[in-house]
């Protein structure tokens, strides 16, 4: 692993901040204005919440990127959780199992330039996005 690809582990909601920091400061290292910078840790703390908040623990895989001249942060969740039941409801607004406002997946969906999950009930899901300079 090089300096350019940071983990860790998610154990407990004190790991919220630290995995915001993480990605911060991959962010600067890219270069990003402090609006992507925003950006990327909104959804990184959005989604190591989601870890806490339904899986317990997990991973999170930062790292900097290029393609055609542009850096980005490319930013990984994992969690061997219980999955998600019905992945296309969970991406709509407004939709929560755990009583929540039901707009986090789909707002981080939203505000990063790429999105990815994939979810298998009983093995977890693992979202990945990416956020360009």
């Amino acid at each position: 692993m090089t300096e350019d690809t940071q983990r860790m582990r998610i154990l407990s909601a004190r790991d919220i901040p630290l995995a915001v920091f993480l990605a911060q400061d991959m962010a600067r290292k890219a270069g990003m204005r402090s609006q992507r910078s925003a950006t990327l840790a909104t959804a990184v703390s959005e989604l190591t919440t989601n870890i806490i908040k339904y899986a317990e623990h997990g991973l999170l895989t930062v790292q900097l990127m290029s393609k055609n001249d542009r850096l980005g942060i490319e930013a990984v969740v994992q969690d061997r959780g219980p999955g998600i039941a019905d992945l296309e409801s969970a991406m709509k607004d407004h939709v929560s199992s755990s009583g929540t406002l039901g707009l986090g997946l789909p707002g981080t969906r939203r505000m990063v330039d790429e999105f990815d999950i994939q979810s298998t009930p009983g093995s977890g899901t693992t979202v990945r996005i990416v956020v360009w300079a």
